[in-house]
């Protein structure tokens, strides 16, 4: 049997903290990253204030009190460099990398 409906692309986070478990600095570093990433879109992404909004494959967030950037494995098809780009910046930085695990879909009442 085919499978009918391709699963989704995997995430994974980059957390604000080294490999000792001190915050990296500069404190906007989250905003900072999927700021130089936001040019990277879905083919077809248009409107008025794209300009304004970050990538969906590069985003900051916080993540148990922590700032973090949420990293989508699609971004690797779309532009292989600028996936390397943000693992390198993690590496060079010693910073933590944790896979997201997806949540499962909320079933609905019949």
């Amino acid at each position: 049997m085919a499978e009918s409906n391709k699963s989704a692309p995997r995430e994974f986070f980059i957390q604000g903290l080294t490999s000792n478990g001190r915050p990296f600095r500069p404190s906007d570093w989250a905003e900072r990253l999927a700021g130089v990433m936001s040019c990277f879109r879905p083919e077809g992404s248009v409107g008025p204030d794209m300009h304004l909004q970050y990538s969906p494959y590069v985003r900051p967030t916080m993540l148990g009190g922590v700032k973090s950037v949420v990293v989508s494995e699609a971004l690797r098809d779309l532009e292989p460099l600028a996936y390397h780009f943000v693992l390198d910046f993690a590496r060079d930085n010693d910073l933590q990398i944790v896979d997201a695990c997806p949540l499962p879909e909320r079933q609905e009442k019949s």
